[in-house]
């Protein structure tokens, strides 16, 4: 292993990234080094954590895995790397794997923090991992059946992959809904019926929300039909968020639920542990209709500048996937 320094990218204050060189030691017995091909940005919470949006009392709820600093910043964060195992245990060597690890050209973590892709996932699409996991997660928390009135808000990438998963149960009636019309292209390219607030159809079984806005949750529950589940998805951060919770919300005895992936479901505890889900979570990356929530892609050189016109995007931007130009 030649080199032994690594580029990282950092929030250094609310608003404001710059990238770092940082030691990289030799990986010991367990450990292996893996240099990177591709970096995913979870444009949701990495906007909160670049923004210094994250309340004081989540400070340690939030820590990502291999995260360096603390909140506010100087912080090093991200959880979607994708890179190949050029160093370290044997058997992983030159694998292609992924690992919840901020953006970073290389580095060394233990070996049981990486998992090899499947067969058949490039690993340019595998930087969706960390969102379907959370996708898989949201379904299990709302658990919509054979023949459910599905009502999917907010067509982000963890709302299209909810929204696409539960269209795999048979004779469910799946709409997307989302205010940009734009995104009736991403629902025709996964095969999904796409429905602005205005045309959405009311009397839904599960009502799923991942806008990440007010609004859209107050829709989620106009929009649930008599006992139905509504499961919330976003994450807020520091706002404050008014539901209207007079009206008929009681009279049609509406359940709403959280939904974050950082915890499995009560009834999935006893069989399922975190690096199982994201085994599924990367299988089920092997279609590629699912390249379609790749929004762009930069250098991730550019990653300083670049930011904060992602985090400020959210119409436009779905997945931005970073590619990495470190020589092997």
């Amino acid at each position: 292993m030649a080199d032994t320094t690594a580029t990282a990218f950092w929030t250094l204050a609310p608003g404001r990234g710059g990238l770092r060189e940082e030691p990289l030691a030799a990986p010991r017995e367990g450990e292996v080094c893996v240099r990177t091909l591709y970096s995913g940005i979870s444009r949701g919470t990495e906007a909160l954590v670049f923004l210094g949006r994250v309340p004081e009392s989540e400070y340690r709820r939030m820590r990502a895995p291999f995260q360096a600093g603390d909140f506010p910043g100087p912080v090093k964060y991200g959880y979607v790397s994708v890179g190949v195992v050029e160093a370290g245990e044997a058997a992983l060597q030159g694998r292609e794997v992924f690992c919840l690890h901020p953006h970073q050209d290389r580095y060394v973590v233990p070996a049981s923090a990486v998992t090899p892709l499947p067969d058949g996932l490039p690993p340019a699409r595998a930087v969706l991992a960390a969102n379907m996991e959370t996708a898989v997660n949201g379904l299990w928390d709302a658990s919509p059946g054979v023949g459910d009135r599905v009502a999917v808000v907010g067509a982000g990438v963890v709302g299209a992959l909810v929204a696409w998963l539960c269209a795999a149960i048979p004779g469910t009636r799946v709409q997307l809904i989302d205010v940009v019309p734009a995104r009736a292209e991403l629902a025709a390219a996964l095969g999904l019926d796409f429905r602005t607030p205005e045309t959405a159809a009311p009397d839904n079984d599960r009502v799923i929300h991942a806008s990440g806005s007010g609004e859209g949750l107050q829709l989620a529950l106009r929009l649930a039909g008599l006992e139905a589940r509504v499961v919330e998805m976003s994450w807020y951060g520091d706002e404050v968020v008014g539901l209207p919770l007079g009206e008929a919300f009681h009279s049609r005895r509406l359940t709403l639920r959280s939904s974050q992936v950082g915890r499995l479901p009560a009834e999935h505890g006893p069989r399922w542990d975190h690096r199982r889900r994201l085994a599924l979570a990367l299988e089920l990356l092997c279609d590629p209709r699912l390249d379609a929530l790749i929004s762009g892609e930069s250098d991730f050189r550019e990653l300083p500048a670049l930011m904060l016109h992602l985090v400020g995007a959210a119409g436009e931007t779905l997945c931005h996937r970073l590619h990495y130009s470190t020589p092997s």
